[in-house]
C-alpha cells in the first residue's frame, strides 16, 4: 500500500487535542429498573434487512473498512435483536475485506481510512501548540492507503444493502449500479454487490431478501454533501418535492407487497452541528503583532481605502462596508473568506492597475461567530497560496473560496430543508398503519450538541471526534463505532415503544471510541 496524505479532510493535531477539554461532567446514576425478560414484542426480526447510506454501511473515519463494517448500525441491531428474538440471528454484509479499505482515489493513490497521528513525532509532547498562520498548513490525518474494493464474493444471502455516498433517489435507480462511465449514479460499492449490476436496484434487492423487518435511513447525504462542500454544489441538494417523492415511493414499494412487514426509519439529523463544521474555529488565525501591524499596513489600508470610495459612490451599503472592512490584530483573527451574498466588486477593482491586485476580494470579509469553517478547511488555512512566491496565505491574507464555509444564510438554507425532509418522514410514518417506528435521531444528537456530553453505561461521550470521549469517527462526519452504538439505542428505544418490545439496549462500554493519535510512520 502507498502512503500518503489525506489532504481533503486536514485538521490540526492540537486543535484536535484542545477540543478534548470539557468542564467537569458529575453524572447521576439514573434509577435502575425492574428487569424484565428481552422480548420481540409485535416485531419480527427473523430476517432484518438494512437499506441506507454510509451511516449504515458501517463507514467511519473517511473509508469503508473491514473494522469498521463490524461494527455498524445495523450489525449492533441484530446482535441486540437477537436477545429479543430468543435466538441468533444472522446477519450479512457485503464485506469489503480490507484493513484500511476504500473511501475513493487521488490520481493514482488510493486513498484508505484515516488515523490520527502526532505531529511532533516521538520525542514532541502530544500537546503541542498549533503552528502560527502562514506557516505549513496544519498536518493532516494519516492514511496508510487503501485497497479498490473487489466484487462481493460471500455466497451468502445479504442483510445489509446500505452504499455509502448515494442520494435516496439512487435507491430506486438501476443505474447506481452500471455502467461505470458516462453515468453520474454509478457507485462501485453498489455495483460490487449488486444483483445485475445496471439493472437491478438497492430497494430491489433488498425485497428479494424477503425481509420480516427493515431498517430504512436514507436522505442524509441529500443534504450533508450540499452542506459539507461549502453549499456550492445545488445539484447534489435534493429538493423538497423531489425527496417527498422518492421516499413515498420507496416506503411504499417495501411495505405494500407485504401486510405483515414492519421496520424503523430514521429521520436526518442537524449536519451543521456536527464535527466537520464545528472543531475548526471561525477565528482560528492566530497573529503575533508584528504579522498583525504588517497587514494592516498592506492589505488592511489598501481594500479598505477601496471599499470607502465604493461606499462614497453608493456602490455598496453601510452595512456592507462594515461588514467586509479589514480588522488585524495580535491574537485571534476571523478567518478571510468569500462571501457570494457579498457585491461582486471584481468590474470597480479591474478598471485600474492600481486595483487589479484587488481582484481576489471581490467578495471578501473576515468570518464571524455566524459562520462555519468546514473541517476540510484546516488543509489549507495558514499555507501559501499556490504561485504566489509565499505573500499570500489561505484564510490571513487571501480568502478561502465558497466550498470551505458555511455563511449563515446557507446554514438557515440547509437547516429549513432538513427540517422538510423530516416533515415528510414523520408524515409517512404517521400514515403506515403503526408498520413504522420513528427512530428520532435528530433530536437525540441535538440533545447531545446541547449538552456538550453524555454518560451511558460508565463512558462519556462527547458531540466530537477528539479522543477519547469523542462519539464521531477521523473524518468529522461519520459515527465511530461507539458511536454507531450509541445511534442504534436510538432505534431501539423507537423499537420497543413501538412494538411493546424489550429488545436490550447496546452497551456503549464495549464499543470503541476514536484512538489516540500515533507517531506517524
Amino acid at each position: 500500500m502507498k502512503k500518503t496524505k489525506y489532504i481533503y479532510l486536514a485538521l490540526a493535531t492540537a486543535v484536535l487535542i484542545g477540543s478534548c477539554k470539557q468542564e467537569p461532567i458529575k453524572p447521576v446514576a439514573p434509577e435502575t429498573p425492574a428487569a424484565t425478560a428481552p422480548s420481540k414484542g409485535t416485531a419480527d426480526f427473523t430476517k432484518f434487512v438494512a437499506i441506507g447510506n454510509s451511516l449504515t454501511a458501517g463507514y467511519q473515519a473517511g473509508a469503508l473498512f473491514t473494522e469498521g463494517q463490524a461494527n455498524s448500525l445495523p450489525l449492533i441491531l441484530s446482535t441486540q435483536f437477537s436477545l429479543a428474538q430468543g435466538t441468533t440471528l444472522a446477519f450479512n454484509q457485503p464485506d469489503i475485506n480490507s484493513d484500511y479499505g476504500f473511501y475513493g482515489t487521488a490520481g493514482s493513490i488510493i486513498l484508505g481510512r484515516l488515523i490520527l497521528y502526532d505531529a511532533d513525532g516521538v520525542a514532541g509532547p502530544k500537546t503541542a501548540a498549533p503552528a502560527p498562520a502562514g506557516t505549513p498548513g496544519m498536518p493532516a490525518p494519516y492514511s496508510k492507503g487503501g485497497d479498490i474494493p473487489t466484487p462481493y464474493t460471500g455466497g451468502k444471502p445479504l442483510n445489509n444493502f446500505a452504499v455509502p455516498g448515494i442520494l435516496l433517489g439512487q435507491v430506486l435507480l438501476a443505474a447506481t449500479g452500471g455502467p461505470s462511465t458516462n453515468n453520474p449514479y454509478y457507485n462501485p460499492l453498489y455495483a460490487r454487490f449488486a444483483s445485475n449490476p445496471g439493472t437491478s436496484t438497492i430497494l430491489g434487492d433488498a425485497l428479494a431478501a424477503q425481509p420480516s423487518f427493515f431498517l430504512f435511513d436514507l436522505g442524509n447525504n441529500d443534504v450533508l454533501g450540499y452542506a459539507t462542500g461549502g453549499a456550492s454544489n445545488a445539484a447534489i441538494f435534493t429538493s423538497v418535492d423531489n425527496f417527498t417523492s422518492y421516499y413515498n415511493t420507496a416506503i411504499n414499494s417495501i411495505l405494500q407487497p407485504n401486510a405483515n412487514l414492519k421496520g424503523v426509519v430514521a429521520n436526518i439529523p442537524d449536519v451543521t452541528s456536527i464535527p466537520f463544521f464545528t472543531t475548526v474555529a471561525w477565528n482560528s488565525i492566530a497573529l503575533d503583532d508584528a504579522t498583525a501591524k504588517n497587514l494592516k499596513a498592506g492589505l488592511a489600508d489598501g481594500y479598505n481605502a477601496f471599499l470607502n470610495g465604493m461606499k462614497a459612490n453608493n456602490i455598496i451599503t453601510q452595512a456592507e462596508y462594515d461588514k467586509r472592512v479589514l480588522t488585524f490584530s495580535a491574537g485571534k483573527n476571523g478567518v478571510l473568506l468569500t462571501d457570494e451574498t457579498l457585491t461582486d466588486l471584481t468590474n470597480y477593482m479591474n478598471a485600474s492597475p492600481s486595483t487589479q491586485p484587488l481582484i481576489p476580494y471581490a467578495r471578501a470579509r473576515q468570518a464571524t461567530a455566524t459562520d462555519l469553517v468546514t473541517l476540510s478547511a484546516g488543509g489549507i488555512l495558514g499555507t501559501a497560496v499556490p504561485n504566489t512566491g509565499g505573500t499570500a496565505v489561505y484564510g490571513v491574507s487571501y480568502p478561502v473560496g465558497d466550498s470551505y464555509v458555511l455563511i449563515p444564510t446557507e446554514t438557515a438554507e440547509i437547516k429549513a430543508r432538513t427540517s422538510a425532509f423530516n416533515a415528510v418522514i414523520s408524515a409517512v410514518v404517521s400514515g403506515s398503519n403503526n408498520r413504522l417506528a420513528l427512530a428520532d435521531v435528530n433530536a437525540t444528537f441535538n440533545a447531545l450538541v446541547t449538552a456538550k456530553a453524555g454518560v451511558y453505561n460508565g463512558v462519556t461521550i462527547t458531540p466530537s471526534f477528539a479522543p477519547p470521549t469523542g462519539a464521531f469517527s477521523e473524518d468529522g462526519v461519520h459515527p465511530n463505532s461507539r458511536g454507531y452504538a450509541f445511534m442504534a439505542n436510538i432505534f431501539i428505544d423507537a423499537i420497543n415503544k413501538k412494538f411493546t418490545a424489550n429488545v436490550p439496549l447496546a452497551d456503549i462500554s464495549k464499543y470503541k471510541g476514536t484512538a489516540l493519535p500515533i507517531n506517524k510512520p
